[in-house]
């Protein structure tokens, strides 16, 4: 079993910058590629970048692409979520995931084995 716990929420202005943080505990970091989604109240939940194993691939939904960046440090077994420029468009629940099963990178729901518990990012206008 595979435990993760978001981190680094808040409530920032317009044009701000926050950084998530997506702690893994049980089974082994480095064998799952890690990604975030997103949910604003009453959306599904949305992809928003995903990165590989080895941190060596990433992929991003177009509405974060240059604003957004997905890093690992696999001997802490974190992933970050640096999120720059910030919108009012941006503000949902953030989730964290990770994929055990080999593949391309994955950016469905349906792909992802294990899920955090999210984290609250508000920004205002």
């Amino acid at each position: 079993q595979v435990q993760l716990v978001e981190s680094g929420g808040g409530l920032v202005q317009a044009g701000g910058s926050l950084r998530l943080s997506c702690a893994a505990s049980g089974r082994t970091f480095s064998r799952m590629a890690m990604g975030w989604f997103r949910q604003a109240p009453g959306e599904e939940r949305e992809f928003v970048a995903v990165i590989s194993r080895s941190g060596d691939r990433e992929s991003y939904a177009d509405s974060v692409k240059g604003r957004f960046t997905i890093s690992r440090d696999n001997a802490k077994k974190t992933v970050y979520l640096q999120m720059n420029s910030l919108k009012p468009e941006d503000t949902a629940v953030y989730y964290c995931a990770a994929r055990e099963r080999i593949g391309v990178l994955p950016m469905g729901t349906y792909e992802y084995d294990y899920w955090g518990q999210g984290t609250q990012v508000t920004v205002s206008s």
